[in-house]
């Protein structure tokens, strides 16, 4: 097999104990999926934006939108920076990308010029996968600016109406008749190695800008089938995904090609209001939902789920931060169903609660992982194994964690030990049992609802303003989305500076909208340390203490 440059594969002798072990079965995620078209070729896979697809239907639109791939020029070893929403069109052209072994890099709906043009420059990527439009921002005319600055751009294909000119439409891409007799077998010459890369997926934000995550066809087969199995689903469920579809969580954790690999049926919605997700799963007898923290509390505070038929609902997994003890009560009385923690990284480890598992870890832990080969520890800043119990950075190394990020080998010195261990950056404690609890970030990472904000990323742009001295982000906590940022900023002397006027420089700066401050507070001077670092924790112990004072006089 031809590695990808900047890869980082596994040594040989796990990549031998993985094939002989029957966690790698040595198939593409696309033949894992045409597995399932065998089996149960009339059975619906797919419901999305009012279409209903069978498993047979799915495979032949993948096929021939493949073929029309190729026809524009794709190659196998391309990678396309992949950025269509939760929409029809978005599951056809993922896997028809990773059918001929071009490379989806899977970018967030969010991010803007300044995140899309460091996946090119990172990737080299030749193929732009956009909607012109969507939730009233103009993707065309971010693209168009892209491509000025990114030389190895040569495709922009677009869905909706409107594609201007110079680019290609995904939707006639779809509707336009192949001239092959016979599309599977055409397509077999494409075939990747399983060993290849099959996508790339975004670090969380623990560095300025997000690293590529390459997966290969191996090891995310079995990440999205092992958690699949691990979580309790079977033929007979449906799933449903609310969260964007091109994300790991609701992509493979265990997601749609955890349901598609266990022929179940797929349930997609662009929305997540609670009236739209309550008629879905009335309507199509869904049992597990794949949900967040902001979602949950949201549906928790809503009445609209009201006079819906949610009795076939059976599980709702939480995703992107942990929920706390008590959300996870309010599901469980409000719904009669079980709450499902879902805790891991896009770089491979998941760790979930089963169905089974004793009541009290269901309602607290972060679960424990999903498969036998998952090699875990927790380290002092030393790389020693601290005591059970103890709280230390989780560690990781198995057969569906990476090796190193793409293209990033002096990051990868950090990020990884010696012996291939993937430092997650999460503080946590583990018991007797091997159940993991969370208890926050090692380095300066904001989770909001599940989104990682690089905090220096962001206090970089802020310094960048002529009228700001000083800037310090901390975490504030939040209902709905766990925690939200708080920029306390000192104006340059004799300046005056307003939230608005911040917030607008970095609307100019193209940074994704999820990463502004949510809240400004404006001073003269940090709390500092004698050795003059800015004390971050008394910051955040003062708007907390902010925070609660504004609650009691709303009383």
């Amino acid at each position: 097999m031809d590695m990808l440059p900047g890869f980082v594969p596994w040594p040989e002798e796990y990549v031998k104990r993985y094939r002989e072990a029957g966690y790698w079965e040595e198939k593409t995620l696309n033949e894992k999926l045409e597995e399932s078209i065998a089996a149960v070729p009339d059975k619906e896979a797919l419901i999305c934006e009012g279409a209903r697809v069978t498993y047979r239907e799915l495979g032949a639109k993948i096929d021939r939108l493949a073929i029309q791939f190729l026809k524009v020029g794709l190659k196998p070893g391309d990678r396309v920076v992949f950025q269509l929403p939760s929409i029809e069109a978005c599951v056809y052209s993922l896997f028809a990308l990773t059918k001929i072994g071009v490379i989806p890099i899977l970018a967030l709906a969010a991010h803007r010029h300044t995140e899309i043009e460091h996946f090119f420059k990172m990737s080299d990527a030749v193929g732009y996968l956009i909607p012109t439009e969507y939730r009233r921002f103009n993707y065309a005319e971010m693209a168009m600016d892209v491509q000025k600055k990114a030389p190895s751009l040569k495709y922009i294909l677009a869905t909706g109406s409107n594609v201007p000119e110079g680019m290609i439409s995904i939707d006639e891409l779809i509707a336009q008749p192949v001239d092959v007799d016979n599309p599977a077998d055409y397509l077999k010459k494409f075939r990747p190695d399983p060993y290849d890369v099959a996508l790339m997926l975004l670090s969380g934000g623990t560095t300025a800008l997000p690293k590529l995550i390459p997966r290969t066809h191996n090891d995310y087969v079995y990440n999205a089938l092992q958690s699949a199995i691990y979580a309790g689903f079977t033929s007979e469920d449906v799933f449903l995904g609310i969260l964007p579809f091109a994300h790991n969580y609701t992509l493979a954790s265990f997601g749609f090609l955890g349901c598609w690999f266990l022929k179940g049926k797929g349930v997609l919605s662009g929305s997540i209001d609670a009236k739209s997700c309550f008629s879905l799963i009335e309507k199509e007898k869904v049992t597990y939902v794949a949900s967040g923290v902001p979602v949950d509390v949201m549906w928790l505070n809503s009445e609209d789920w009201k006079g819906f038929d949610y009795s076939s609902l059976k599980v709702i997994q939480n995703g992107g931060a942990r929920l706390a003890p008590e959300l996870r009560k309010a599901l469980r009385e409000k719904w009669k169903v079980i709450p499902q923690e879902v805790y891991g990284t896009a770089e491979g480890l998941l760790n979930y609660t089963r169905l089974d598992d004793p009541e009290d870890m269901i309602m607290t832990s972060s679960g424990r992982p999903v498969s036998p080969a998952d090699e875990i520890k927790v380290i002092d800043d030393n790389g020693n194994t601290v005591p059970v119990g103890q709280q230390g950075e989780l560690a990781v190394r198995g057969p569906y964690t990476i090796r190193g990020y793409y293209n990033a080998p002096e990051y990868n010195k950090s990020a990884f030990t010696p012996d291939g261990f993937y430092k997650m950056g999460d503080l946590v404690r583990m018991n007797e049992a091997g159940f993991i609890f969370t208890e926050g970030r090692k380095k300066d990472v904001i989770n909001r609802g599940g989104e990682k904000i690089n905090v220096e990323e962001v206090e970089h742009l802020i310094l960048s303003h002529p009228k700001v001295k000083n800037v310090a982000i901390v975490a504030m906590p939040d209902p709905v989305f766990v925690e939200r940022a708080c920029a306390w900023v000192i104006p340059k002397d004799g300046q005056t500076v307003t939230f608005k006027e911040i917030c607008d420089f970095l609307q100019e700066q193209n940074i994704a909208k999820f990463k502004w401050p949510e809240r400004m507070e404006f001073v003269s001077e940090f709390p500092l340390s004698p050795a003059g670092k800015i004390l971050k924790r008394e910051l955040k112990e003062r708007i907390i203490k902010m925070l609660e004072q504004e609650q009691a006089a709303k009383k």
